[in-house]
């Protein structure tokens, strides 16, 4: 979804990576935990 904003490698995985107090922590981190739709929301919100 990223790539389709106009992300690139680089800064998609950087703001999975990065602490985001409203997911909360980090994108990563909650797709593991199985708290994927927050982060996939995010997603889809930045790519426009």
């Amino acid at each position: 979804m990223l790539h389709d904003g106009g992300y690139d490698d680089t800064e998609a995985i950087a703001w999975l990576f990065s602490h985001d107090d409203t997911i909360p922590g980090r994108p990563i981190d909650a797709l593991r935990e199985n708290r994927g739709s927050e982060v996939k929301r995010r997603a889809q919100a930045m790519a426009f």
